[in-house]
């Protein structure tokens, strides 16, 4: 067919992997919204929850630190919570990708979508 080219030149192969990576990107897509992790800050007074996607779900705050003169620092330990659950969720959803690319054999520092 197209000499030189090895697996490259068996379009229909091309074509079927990667109608295959593209689904399994969907479905990795749809674990990730699906995967909760949480952010924590000042031991764990405030907690985080988010997707591994980045999208914040929800915030559990100790009522102890529920004290009016000390707003700054409860606005605080929730912007560092937030931020804590949106970096593991990062976190996660590059070590997914990292899984997806290997298992497609595909260098495992590929960056996924191209």
């Amino acid at each position: 067919m197209l000499k030189g080219l090895g697996n490259l030149g068996d379009m229909a192969k091309m074509m079927k992997a990667a109608t295959e990576m593209q689904g399994k990107m969907a479905d990795l897509q749809e674990q990730l919204a699906r995967t909760v992790v949480i952010g924590e800050s000042g031991a764990g007074l405030v907690k985080a929850r988010a997707t591994a996607k980045g999208e914040v779900t929800g915030l559990d705050i100790d009522a102890s630190i529920l004290v009016p003169t000390e707003k700054e620092v409860l606005e605080d330990l929730i912007l560092a919570a937030i931020k804590d659950a949106q970096s593991r969720g990062q976190e996660r959803n590059i070590e997914e990708m990292r899984k997806l690319t290997e298992a497609l054999g595909l260098p495992s520092n590929m960056p996924l979508p191209f």
